[in-house]
């Protein structure tokens, strides 16, 4: 059983990886069709700067997130002056957590719209269908394998967020204490290694589950494409 302090990070965790991962989707497919179908000079510099969460230390993230973010930061002094707070609450762990999982997210929905036939979308246009209307019904369609692993990768990162969330946001619990930081609190106490391998487990548990879901999002969609090369 988990304790009061276990449930909340767990429930602060879930709803943090939530958000992230909603908040994330939309920028996602438009960025992974804009680089899956338009060629430009600098499309170079943007690839490195969505890759740059992955080589970046986590650490350095949440630093930058608080001189922006923070009350005094660059954006945040004027998000306060509406009331919103970023910096030591569980919306900056959302914030923190989409930087991080952004590009697992951005890469998967990229190659689904790859791998579409392109001459489906030039039929759609040329029987009068507006550009669109070809993208909702032919292209989106098409790459939801891609939007739904890339989902699943965006949650389960979000999930395991330390780094840059704890530079960001603080260890505050039942505010920004999620399973990550809860495990590393845990540690430090003389009483708390029960604690700490429980939400261990759960970790393990909830990982094992995301890749076992990713890959039978994988199968199908490959069955189904070997299907589609039969009959044709």
């Amino acid at each position: 059983m988990l304790s009061p302090g276990e449930w909340s990070a767990l429930y602060l965790s879930a709803k943090v990886a939530t958000f992230a991962t909603l908040f994330c989707l939309p920028f996602a497919v438009m960025l992974g069709w804009i680089l899956a179908r338009y060629d430009f000079k600098l499309k170079f510099v943007v690839e490195a700067f969505l890759q740059m969460p992955m080589v970046l230390p986590p650490v350095v993230l949440g630093y930058l997130l608080l001189i922006l973010f923070g009350a005094q930061g660059w954006i945040g002094q004027y998000l306060s002056q509406f009331g919103i707070q970023m910096a030591f609450d569980w919306k900056g762990a959302v914030l923190a957590s989409m930087v991080v999982a952004f590009p697992l997210m951005v890469q998967p929905i990229r190659l689904s719209f790859q791998m579409i036939n392109r001459q489906l979308e030039q039929v759609a246009g040329s029987l009068g269908a507006s550009p669109f209307k070809v993208f909702r019904s032919i292209s989106l369609p098409l790459a939801i394998p891609g939007i739904l692993i890339g989902s699943i990768l965006c949650f389960s990162r979000s999930l395991g967020e330390f780094g840059a969330t704890i530079t960001f946001v603080g260890n505050i619990p039942d505010e920004t204490r999620t399973i990550p930081i809860a495990i590393y609190s845990l540690i430090q106490q003389p009483d708390g290694e029960q604690a700490a391998m429980r939400l261990v487990g759960l970790s393990l548990l909830i990982a094992f589950s995301a890749l076992i879901a990713n890959y039978y999002i994988l199968q199908k969609y490959q069955r189904k494409l070997g299907g589609k090369d039969a009959a044709m």
